[in-house]
């Protein structure tokens, strides 16, 4: 990313897949890529140093637009604070503005870290249970066939880990929390990667 200054002061973002004009003098978009630093700077174009000190995962926080800032002879890109994500649900409140006529009191406004993560979990249930649904269904419709044990053990293991996973979600008192029981840790040691939150168990 390269970054026009004129008068020790940041102007703008230029586009290096095109060539520039500055003052009366066209230049080739080849300058982004044969001209040295140097060079460049000699005409007031500058490589953008970014800053993402402040950057946090977009999963979980909205980033703000980054600012750049010229200074002893750097162009840098930094952002500001971030701001954390919902985590529980926005309802839609009596006197809100621009209520949709669609929608009632008490409906979900903006929807909650927790509600998102907790959905993802029960679909990835279903998916792992339907795999092994033909055996229910035959075992109602076939007086003489039964669900092998280890398969009813199966599903009764993957609906636990569900609810324990949900349970896990819904103790988290903020963001920071959420996104640390979703964060695979590497242990040298064993040569394993584990994390906070459950995890279903092996398929059959």
């Amino acid at each position: 990313m390269f970054a026009l200054v004129e008068d020790d002061a940041f102007v703008r973002i230029v586009n290096s897949n095109k060539g520039i004009q500055i003052d009366d003098n066209q230049y080739p978009k080849t300058i982004f890529s044969l001209w040295t630093n140097d060079e460049r700077e000699a005409i007031g174009i500058y490589e953008v140093v970014m800053d993402t000190t402040n950057k946090k995962d977009e999963a979980y926080y909205f980033n703000t637009d980054v600012s750049f800032v010229y200074s002893d002879g750097t162009v840098t890109g930094s952002y500001g604070t971030a701001t954390a994500k919902h985590l529980n649900d926005v309802l839609w409140e009596d006197g809100d503005l621009n209520m949709p006529s669609d929608v009632s009191v008490g409906d979900v406004k903006v929807q909650g870290l927790k509600s998102i993560e907790i959905e993802k979990i029960k679909y990835e249930a279903n998916s792992l249970l339907s795999a092994t649904d033909w055996h229910v269904i035959k075992a109602t419709e076939v007086s003489d066939y039964d669900v092998p044990s280890n398969v009813a053990t199966y599903r009764t293991n993957v609906r636990a880990k569900s609810n324990e996973m949900e349970t896990q979600i819904n103790a988290c008192s903020d963001v920071d929390a959420l996104k640390t029981l979703f964060t695979w840790v590497y242990d040298e040691d064993t040569d394993t990667n584990t994390r906070p939150l459950a995890s279903f168990p092996e398929e059959i």
